[in-house]
């Protein structure tokens, strides 16, 4: 039986997946494939739906600040 996951449980999807997802994404695009296309759109939209974003925001957080972003920043 499959417990249903909360905010907290939730992972961001590996980078490694993502990039191999945007990959798929640009050759179907390239090879003008509409279904595969849909489905791998789809795919990505649930990942980017489920992502833990204070994470990926901490992870990719170049000024060497944690939390809210520094005074004056767009």
């Amino acid at each position: 039986m499959e417990v249903p996951q909360t905010a907290r449980q939730v992972r961001t999807p590996d980078p490694h997946t993502q990039a191999s997802l945007a990959a798929a994404i640009a050759e179907a695009v390239r090879d003008r494939d509409e279904r595969v296309l849909r489905r791998l759109l789809a795919r990505f939209a649930e990942q980017a739906a489920i992502t833990d974003l204070p994470a990926l925001r901490d992870a990719i957080d170049t000024t060497g600040q944690h939390g809210d972003r520094p005074p004056g920043a767009r």
